[in-house]
């Protein structure tokens, strides 16, 4: 397997982020705040990750990208690493999914505002734009 999506043990920082997608900075500030473990160094100074942290940072990254915020990312990696609780990820899930139901009812209120808006302007050169009406 390629070193892009499987990285072995002993991986470099730049492979790991190729692997799980994570952009460096991301991991290194994951590793500040304690998201991540900070990896071993060499004698030199590189990070070195192993599996653990490369399956730990693919975690991170699809929590991200289902909307979780770090909070939550680090209380399910701790449940996931204290033998799932599955009652209480589902707690969790349900808690954030009426965080996202909520944002897309924001959402669905700005389009109409912003579509009924638009449809109200004319163009054209009138010192009366309805767009600029609603930002005053």
């Amino acid at each position: 397997m390629d070193a892009n999506t499987n990285p072995r043990a002993g991986s470099t920082i730049g492979a790991v982020s190729a692997a799980t997608g994570c952009n460096i900075e991301t991991i290194r500030y994951y590793e500040r705040i304690g998201i991540v473990p900070k990896p071993p160094r060499t004698s030199g100074g590189r990070r070195v990750y192993d599996d653990h942290a490369v399956r730990k940072l693919r975690f991170v990254r699809r929590g991200r990208e289902l909307g979780f915020s770090l909070d939550d990312i680090r209380a399910l990696a701790s449940l996931a690493d204290e033998g799932a609780n599955c009652g209480e990820v589902r707690a969790l899930t349900l808690r954030h999914l009426v965080d996202v139901r909520a944002k897309l009812a924001d959402l669905e209120r700005l389009e109409r505002l912003l579509s009924t808006t638009a449809n109200r302007c004319r163009g054209g050169k009138t010192p009366k734009c309805p767009i600029l009406d609603i930002l005053a």
